[in-house]
């Protein structure tokens, strides 16, 4: 049995993203923003996806353009009181992305008690924030040393929007990942979030690793979603869950969650896995 069946206590479990609106210190802040906004605005989207009926949540920094490889402090200080304030309220188990710096990600899980990270925990990467060196040797000690033994850790094994240096197949890459670092969960994604993953190139990651969890990371809809379950174990949806299915309006604001779209997609979930 794999660890999402006894964390998720479903198979193929979906891990709907809370995106939080801009924080304190973005560039997307703007004077007279409250924090308590962001907070009320994430309450409305939990309820939205709870209510929709995800399995998992997974909360990130996601309007923190552009993103910081060492985080401010204000980042993830703000995240934590974000999610402080969502706690009493959470009824799936929940993670935590601080999106690009997996220091960052691996002490907000610990000061807030989430079960899960997902993040760009290793590999050399290019992209438009330029070169990301991950030393994930470091990670893991750090995610040693605050005795966070139970903390599944998701690794991006080819990140949206940035380019891997190692010219290796995904899944060789994948395989020599697993071997030094025994990750929880591999997330395969798109060019970018909302766009459609290779079924074959799910496929191959999970027929050459078939004892870790394979995610599909983006491009989830309720005409792809049985594909891409197939292919893997589980699947990370954001985008879709939005109003209009879009990230943002025209004026670079966080969208909210539509509740009748994830009752919708999770409907053709659930059918599914009537049939598993």
């Amino acid at each position: 049995m794999l660890w999402t069946e006894t964390m998720f206590h479903v198979k193929k479990p979906i891990i709907a993203m809370l995106h939080l609106d801009p924080l304190p210190g973005d560039p997307r802040w703007h004077y007279g923003d409250s924090v308590e906004a962001v907070v009320q605005h994430a309450l409305e989207d939990l309820r939205a996806l709870q209510n929709g009926g995800v399995d998992g949540i997974l909360i990130s920094n996601e309007f923190s353009l552009p993103y910081q490889r060492h985080m401010n402090f204000v980042t993830p200080a703000a995240m934590a009181y974000v999610v402080g304030r969502l706690k009493d309220e959470i009824r799936v188990p929940f993670g935590v992305d601080c999106i690009s710096d997996g220091e960052a990600t691996i002490e907000l899980a610990a000061a807030v008690g989430a079960d899960f990270v997902r993040g760009t925990f290793c590999g050399v990467y290019v992209g438009d924030g330029g070169l990301y060196n991950n030393d994930f040797s470091a990670l893991l000690r750090r995610k040693a040393a605050l005795h966070l033994d139970n903390l599944k850790m998701l690794y991006f094994i080819n990140p949206e929007s940035d380019r891997n240096l190692d010219t290796r197949p995904l899944a060789d890459i994948a395989k020599s990942t697993i071997f030094k670092a025994h990750p929880d969960g591999l997330c395969i994604s798109a060019n970018a979030a909302g766009q459609d993953v290779d079924d074959a190139l799910i496929t191959s990651v999970k027929e050459a690793n078939p004892e870790v969890v394979v995610l599909c990371n983006t491009g989830c809809r309720p005409d792809t979603i049985v594909r891409k379950l197939r292919c893997g174990d589980a699947a990370v949806v954001g985008t879709y869950f939005k109003e209009g299915g879009k990230l943002e309006d025209s004026r670079l604001r966080n969208l909210r969650v539509d509740e009748s779209r994830v009752k919708e997609f999770m409907a053709v979930v659930h059918s599914f896995r009537d049939i598993l």
